[in-house]
């Protein structure tokens, strides 16, 4: 191919791969990697372009399917912890009225400033009321009220 033993072309091609894999760190280029390893030795022992192709296909694909959960599993054991998660159960102070439709709203918990929303899109939660913190979505805490006040109209 273009006066380049195929064997070269495949080198060039699991460099890039592990050049990419080791930026990105996603587990997904090593094992086409993987598949490039296998084609290059197909072409070392002198077999032609598609048999290469048929198992640089395969290789990879099985790598992908097989090995890349249970690799995942195994690396990805440490979940960093957060404070965050705390405030989910506790009870926070609306400090800035709650309306989903503006979007408006912040609480207090654990003395700390969070954006908040209402579980209930068509509720208005006013400044003073007593919430319990239900779940956190990215930076907003999800609130409902200890008692629940009057739907908005």
């Amino acid at each position: 191919m273009f006066g380049i033993p195929t064997y070269l072309i495949w080198l060039v091609i699991i460099i890039l791969l592990a050049v990419i894999e080791a930026s990105t760190m996603a587990l997904v280029c090593i094992w086409f990697a993987a598949g490039a390893v296998a084609a290059m030795l197909t072409a070392l022992i002198g077999l032609g372009f598609w048999p290469q192709i048929i198992l640089f296909t395969l290789v990879s694909a099985i790598c992908l399917a097989a090995v890349r959960p249970m690799a995942v599993r195994h690396l990805n054991t440490r979940k960093t912890a957060t404070n965050a998660d705390r405030a989910v159960g506790k009870e926070a102070l609306v400090v800035e009225s709650i309306d989903n439709r503006i979007p408006s709203g912040q609480v207090r918990v654990a003395g700390q400033m969070w954006t908040a929303r209402a579980a209930d899109d068509h509720m208005v939660i006013p400044e003073g009321t007593s919430v319990i913190v239900r779940q956190i979505q990215g930076v907003k805490l999800i609130v409902e009220p200890v008692e629940q006040p009057a739907r908005a109209k």
